[in-house]
Parts: C-alpha cells; sequence; structure tokens
C-alpha cells in the first residue's frame, strides 16, 4: 500500500532523458508556453498518454461498463476543449502535446489579453490575482473547461483589477469604459466661471444696469 502520506507523481518521466530531439521539443514547448520547468510538461504528456491509453483499451471492449467509460472519456474531452467537432476514438487519438498545453490556464490568461507574455500570466496566477468562477487558482498548468473559460478574471482584491494599473492590458470593452470614467472626471471638474465684463460684447441695447451688477460681482470675486 504504501506510506499514505507521501504523493505519489502525477507525470511519467521519459526513459532515456538524453535523448537530442526530445530535449529540443521541450525547450520549444517551455519557450512558448512558458512552463517552470520539465516536470510541468510531463504531467501533460502522461495526461494525454492517459487518454490515448484508455481509447485504445475500450475500442475493442463491446461490454456495458465499456459503453459508460467511454461517455465519461468522450465528455472529458469535450468539456476541456480538447476536441471542438465530433468526438470518436480516432479524434482522441490523433491529440497532440499542443492541444492539451493550450487548455493551460497560464496560457488562457495570456490569450485572453490578461496578460502580456506568458511568463507575466504565470506571475499573475502564482501571486493569487486570478479568479475562475469565483475561486482563487494558483496553479498555472490547471486545465481550463469550456464551460469555465469565460469565467477567467482578476480578482476585486487585486490592483490589476484597476483599469489604469500600468501592467494592465486593456481590452476593447476597457477602454470603452475608461473613456468614459474619463469624460464624467472632465464634467464634474470643470465649473462654470463667472462672465467677466470684459468677455460681453455690449450692444447699443444693452441694459446699463445688468452691466452695473456683473461690475460690483467682479470687484468682489477679486477682493476675495
Amino acid at each position: 500500500m504504501g506510506d499514505p502520506k507521501k504523493i505519489r507523481k502525477k507525470y511519467n518521466p521519459p526513459r532515456h532523458p538524453w535523448i537530442k530531439a526530445k530535449i529540443e521539443s521541450e525547450k520549444l514547448i517551455r519557450l512558448e508556453f512558458g512552463t517552470a520547468n520539465k516536470k510541468e510538461i510531463w504531467k501533460m504528456e502522461t495526461l494525454l498518454k492517459n487518454f490515448k491509453t484508455q481509447a485504445k483499451n475500450l475500442i475493442i471492449l463491446r461490454t456495458k461498463q465499456a459503453q459508460i467509460e467511454t461517455e465519461h472519456l468522450f465528455r472529458r474531452v469535450k468539456d476541456l476543449g480538447l476536441i471542438n467537432g465530433e468526438v470518436n476514438f480516432d479524434s482522441i487519438l490523433g491529440l497532440t502535446l499542443n492541444d492539451i498545453m493550450n487548455r493551460r490556464l497560464q496560457t488562457l490568461v495570456c490569450k485572453k489579453g490578461l496578460a502580456r507574455t506568458v511568463k507575466q500570466a504565470r506571475q499573475f496566477i502564482v501571486h493569487q490575482h486570478v479568479l475562475i468562477e469565483g475561486r482563487k487558482i494558483t496553479s498555472p498548468s490547471y486545465l481550463v473547461s469550456v464551460k469555465e473559460e469565460s469565467t477567467i478574471e482578476f480578482t476585486t482584491k487585486s490592483p490589476l483589477y484597476d483599469i489604469n494599473h500600468p501592467e494592465r492590458v486593456l481590452s476593447q470593452e476597457d477602454l470603452d469604459a475608461k473613456k468614459e470614467i474619463e469624460a464624467e472626471s472632465k464634467k464634474t471638474s470643470t465649473k462654470k466661471k463667472p462672465a467677466k465684463i470684459k468677455d460681453i460684447l455690449v450692444d447699443d441695447g444693452s441694459d446699463l444696469e445688468d452691466i452695473e451688477e456683473l461690475k460690483v460681482e467682479e470687484i468682489k470675486g477679486d477682493e476675495k
């Protein structure tokens, strides 16, 4: 059984660590998706391998239990957004590592425009700035479902929630909201100044009493 306190590995490391082609491909993946180390890549590879192994085992089975497991597998792959069209065994076996890496929270935060780069997206997630359905997620490798994708946002307690934050990447909606706020602030800041006599053009038919009143108000304003 083993020690219950010991957490088992969630990934299978490569059998041979010194394969040049694999090292170069992992290097490109790290640059594209901003992973901290290769363990995060191995976790996604192991998950992808489990999907394919399960699909291979269920293809040849015709039992009732196999049908239930097939439905669960198809539903999970569909919910994670790994396959957009019709889900079948061929589409599952055709999945690649990039398909599953694109569903990580770190990648989606960058694609949604909440961060400038994948590295910055990782920083925002680890520092507890990102919410999914009102829950703080601090794992960049969290696989986001299609249902949860639209709920990715900054927490209200985060400085990044303010659209005026210098590191905030503004979407078109944020830019429109910022313009409205600036327009309202300009309206409130501009106050009506009392008219001065020199700004008034007096015609021949002007009322002299009104001009005298403006003169008195102008003198009082200068004394204050």
